[in-house]
């Protein structure tokens, strides 16, 4: 579904893996305003990274919003293993980063874009990073901005709450107490891990500027840590910016509140130099 909504908006499709989908966007540049091979390698590049469970339907959306501005979007996609092994996990993230230096994308400017779980994903990423900043600091240096939408947040209950929420439901509770006995009994195997991720997360070796979404009324996503994390990382010199409503959907603020989330992206985007979104959805 998603390769027919990107195809019919003259954007290729490129299935790289069973996760992974590159969209091509044959519209001209946003920064030359017409294609060659040289604009094309700096012809910024969206790095989506969607919530557990996403449909097609409701990921092309998003994509529309950066295809409408001139990116290219790469979409890739997290799986429950990977969480619920963070070994797993920590394998995924590793071969994002070695794709993102691949011949392909090595001279991309980035832009970060995940939702919810997602986050986790980029997080496990930047476990990688921070074990050789030297090596990678071409990378970090290419990223020009990070979008966060309903960053998992929270203790190891609201982890569970999570993933029967996205995953599981029907069989809400029933997964959320097996989560945590499964998190219980292989502690050294997640707990130790997840605390890590976390901890690199909050102290990420990533300084561009951020856009937070969030609510108030949201279980999976505990804003008053959210709000804890972005004052650390504004005391850290991060240029951040949020944006919060009182009741609002985990995962889903563009289909409630769509202006907003749109307008906040537009001047996210102009203040770190991209071009503006033209087009209203």
């Amino acid at each position: 579904m998603l390769a027919r909504t990107a195809l019919s908006r003259c954007v290729t499709a490129h299935r790289l893996s069973k996760n992974v989908t590159f969209y091509a966007n044959e519209l001209a540049s946003p920064v030359s305003g017409c294609r060659t091979p040289a604009s094309e390698q700096q012809k910024p590049l969206l790095l989506m990274l969607p919530w557990l469970g996403s449909r097609a339907q409701a990921v092309a959306k998003y994509c529309d919003i950066y295809f409408r501005t001139g990116f290219d979007v790469l979409v890739v996609e997290s799986e429950v293993q990977e969480f619920l092994w963070p070994r797993w996990g920590l394998d995924h993230g590793k071969k994002l980063l070695e794709l993102l230096q691949s011949e392909r994308f090595v001279s991309r400017p980035l832009l970060i874009h995940a939702f919810s779980i997602g986050g986790y994903t980029f997080a496990q990423l930047l476990v990688h990073v921070s074990q050789d900043t030297q090596k990678y600091q071409p990378l970090t240096q290419r990223i020009k901005g990070q979008v966060y939408d309903s960053l998992v947040v929270g203790s190891l209950e609201t982890m569970a709450t999570g993933l029967g929420r996205t995953v599981f439901p029907h069989m809400e509770m029933l997964v959320k107490q097996a989560s945590l006995l499964y998190f219980s009994i292989f502690r050294h195997q997640t707990v130790s891990y997840f605390k890590t991720s976390i901890d690199t997360f909050w102290n990420s070796p990533i300084s561009a500027p951020a856009l937070f979404f969030f609510c108030e009324n949201d279980a999976i996503s505990d804003p008053r840590l959210t709000e804890e994390l972005i004052e650390y990382w504004r005391k850290r010199g991060i240029d951040v910016t949020a944006k919060k409503w009182e009741d609002s959907i985990h995962a889903g603020h563009l289909k409630r509140h769509q202006q907003e989330y749109l307008t906040s992206i537009n001047m996210f985007l102009d203040s770190i130099c991209f071009t503006p979104l033209k087009a209203k959805m």
